[in-house]
C-alpha cells in the first residue's frame, strides 16, 4: 500500500464530507497561530511555519494510514531545530533557514529508509519512560525562551539554566505593557482550555492581540511585534547547503525523525483503537516522509503528527484524512492572500500562545504512575529530563534514546531462570517461587528460562541454571530443561546448550530439552554436531522427557 488514499475514499461515505471539512476549517484555524510559534521556536521566520504545515498538510493525508492524524510543526521538534542550529548558523538567518529546510529533507529520507525495510515496529524500542521525562525537559526548556517575550525583555542563549538565570536577572527591565498583554492572552488561553476545549481560542486571542495592537500602538509602548510576513510562496528548491553541512546536521535530523516516528505513530494507535480500524506503522514512516520531503521542498522545517493538532481534528468530527487536505487549502489561501494581517501579532500575545499550546507535554499523571510502579524507571525518566535542561534539546533527545536501548538490553540480558515444579494431580509443570506447593523430585530438577538465548545473556543464563542445581541438598541425576519461553537461540545460545550437556554429564548429570520449538530445533541441527541433534527433538513435554528418562532407567537397571 503505497497511496493509503486509495482504500479510504473507495469506502467514502458522503455523510462523512460535511463533518471533514467542519474539522478541517477548525483544524486550520489552530494551526495557524501554533505554526507561527513553533516557527518563532525553530529561530525561523514566520512563513517558515506557514510553509512546513502548508506543503506537508497537502502531501500527509495522500499516505497515512491514520484517518485522524494531522501532521504540523510541533513545539518539541521546533525547539530541537532552533535550540540545534542557532550554534551552527552564527547568526546568519538565511543559513539558519537552509539548514532547517536540509534537515527535513534528511528527516525524509530516514523516514523513506525506514518505510523500505519495513521498519514500523522500530518506535517499540523507545520507551515511554523515558519520552515522558523528555518531554518535561522539552516543555521546561520551552517556558525558559518564551517567559522574557511574555514580560517583555530579550531573551538569551545556552542550557536551561543559563536563560532561566538571564530571565530572572532580567526581571528589573520588564515592560508593564507587555507582562499585562501577556497574562491576559494567557489567562484567555486557558480559560478556553478548560472551558471551551477543542475550540479554535488560539486563534481568537491572535485576532485580539492583532487588533490591540493597531488600536493602542502598543509598538510606542515598547510591545515588542511580529513584523512583516513574506506574501505568496517560496518556488521549491533544494537548499544550498555543503556537504560537511549535512554531516554536521544529520544527528539533529535523527533525534527529528525518531520524535516524529514515536509520536505519529503514538497518536495513529490512539485513534485507530479509539475508532476501530488498524494501522499500519511502517505506511506512516512514508507519510512522515512524503510530507517532510514537501515540507523541506518548500522552504520549511521538519514535521510530524502532532498531538495537540490531532486531538482538535478528532474532536472537531474528522472520519477521514480529507480534512487534513482541507485545512492544507485554508493555510494556502492565507498565505497567498492575508499574511499582511500578521504583522501587528505581539510577541507577548505569540509567547502565550506557545506556552498554552505545550503544557500538555508535562504529564504529572505519568510520572507519578512511573513512581508507583517502579523507582527505576521514575529515575529513568528524571535523567532524560534533567539531559535535556543541561544538554540540550539535541542530547537529550540522543541520551533518551540511548536510555530506551540500554533499558531493553538489561532487561534482556537477564531473562528469569527459575525451577519448576509439577502442579499436583497433573502432567503440568509451573513456577516454585510463586506456587511452593507444586511438587520437586529429588532426584530431578526442571528449569526454565524466559527469552531469547543470546550472545548477551548466555553467561547469565548459564550461571543462574548452574546456581540452582548447587542449591539442591542433593545433586539431582536428571536437568530438564523447559525451553518453552524460548523463541530464538542464536549461535553463542545453541552452544551453549551444548556446553550445558557437556558439563552436566562430567557431574554425573543427565541434560534433556522439552518443549523446543522449531527455530530453536533448526539452529541445533545447523550446528552439525550430532550431540546437539540428539537434543532437536521434537514435540517433548516435560512429561514426556521424564517418562522416557524413567523408561530407560529402569532398562539399563534390569539389564
Amino acid at each position: 500500500m503505497v497511496l493509503a488514499a486509495r482504500g479510504w475514499l473507495s469506502n467514502y461515505d458522503k455523510p462523512w464530507l460535511r463533518r471533514d471539512i467542519t474539522a478541517g476549517i477548525t483544524l486550520a484555524a489552530y494551526l495557524l497561530p501554533a505554526a507561527i510559534g513553533d516557527a518563532s521556536l525553530a529561530g525561523l521566520p514566520p512563513q517558515a511555519g506557514l510553509y512546513a504545515c502548508l506543503f506537508g498538510g497537502l502531501v500527509f493525508w495522500l499516505f497515512c494510514s491514520s484517518r485522524q492524524t494531522a501532521v504540523s510543526v510541533t513545539s518539541a521538534i521546533s525547539l530541537l531545530v532552533g535550540a540545534t542550529l542557532a550554534d551552527i548558523a552564527v547568526g546568519d538567518p538565511v543559513r539558519h533557514a537552509a539548514l532547517a529546510a536540509t534537515t527535513a529533507l534528511l528527516v525524509a529520507v530516514l523516514a523513506f529508509a525506514a518505510y523500505a525495510i519495513r521498519a514500523g515496529a522500530i518506535v517499540n524500542f523507545f520507551s515511554e519512560t523515558v519520552l515522558a521525562g523528555f518531554k518535561c525537559g522539552v516543555a521546561l526548556f520551552l517556558a525558559s525562551t518564551q517567559l522574557p517575550k511574555l514580560f517583555g525583555f530579550a531573551g538569551s542563549h545556552g542550557d536551561f539554566w543559563e536563560r532561566i538565570g538571564h530571565f530572572f536577572r532580567g526581571l528589573g527591565e520588564t515592560n508593564p505593557t507587555s507582562l499585562v498583554l501577556g497574562i491576559v492572552a494567557l489567562g484567555l488561553l486557558l480559560l478556553g482550555k478548560t472551558t471551551l476545549k477543542n475550540r479554535p481560542v488560539a486563534l481568537f486571542v491572535l485576532i485580539l492581540g492583532i487588533v490591540a495592537a493597531g488600536a493602542f500602538r502598543l509598538d510606542e509602548r515598547g510591545v515588542a511585534l511580529l513584523g512583516e510576513v513574506p506574501q505568496g510562496l517560496p518556488v521549491p528548491t533544494l537548499p544550498a547547503v555543503s556537504r560537511a553541512d549535512l554531516n554536521t546536521i544529520l544527528p539533529l535530523a535523527m533525534a527529528c525523525f525518531v520524535l516524529a516516528a514515536v509520536e505519529t505513530t503514538a497518536i495513529g494507535r490512539m485513534f485507530a483503537a479509539k475508532h476501530g480500524y488498524r494501522l499500519d506503522a511502517t505506511q506512516e514512516f512514508l507519510a512522515i516522509g512524503g510530507a517532510n520531503l514537501a515540507a523541506g521542498l518548500g522552504s520549511g522545517f521538519p514535521v510530524s503528527g502532532g498531538m495537540s493538532q490531532s486531538l482538535v481534528n478528532e474532536t472537531a468530527g474528522a472520519r477521514t484524512p480529507l480534512s487534513g487536505l482541507v485545512a492544507g487549502l485554508i493555510t494556502l489561501i492565507v498565505t497567498l492572500f492575508f499574511t499582511g494581517l500578521l504583522r501587528n501579532l505581539p510577541q507577548p500575545v505569540l509567547a502565550a500562545i506557545v506556552l498554552v499550546a505545550v503544557t500538555g507535554l508535562i504529564r504529572i499523571d505519568a510520572l507519578r504512575t512511573l513512581w508507583r510502579f517502579s523507582r527505576m524507571e521514575f529515575a529513568i525518566a528524571m535523567v532524560a529530563l534533567l539531559g535535556v535542561l543541561g544538554s540540550g534539546l539535541l542530547n537529550g533527545v540522543l541520551l533518551g534514546a540511548g536510555l530506551s536501548i540500554i533499558l531493553l538490553l538489561g532487561r534482556a540480558s537477564r531473562p528469569r531462570v527459575i525451577e519448576l515444579g509439577r502442579v499436583p494431580g497433573t502432567s503440568y509443570f509451573a513456577d516454585l517461587i510463586r506456587h511452593p506447593e507444586n511438587e520437586r523430585a529429588p532426584d530431578i530438577m526442571v528449569a526454565r528460562s524466559e527469552g531469547s538465548l543470546l550472545y548477551f545473556n548466555v553467561d547469565y543464563v548459564r550461571d543462574q541454571l548452574l546456581a540452582l542445581v548447587r542449591e539442591r541438598a542433593t545433586p539431582p541425576r536428571l536437568v530438564i530443561f523447559f525451553l518453552g519461553g524460548v523463541p530464538f537461540v542464536d549461535l553463542a545460545g545453541t552452544e551453549l546448550l551444548l556446553e550445558l550437556k557437556e558439563k552436566f554429564g562430567q557431574l554425573g548429570i543427565e541434560f534433556r530439552l522439552a518443549e523446543v520449538h522449531g527455530p530453536v530445533r533448526q539452529a541445533l541441527r545447523r550446528l552439525g554436531d550430532g550431540h546437539a541433534s540428539g537434543l532437536a527433538e521434537a514435540h517433548q513435554t516435560v512429561d514426556d522427557v521424564l517418562t522416557r528418562w524413567r523408561a530407560s532407567t529402569l532398562a539399563s537397571t534390569a539389564s
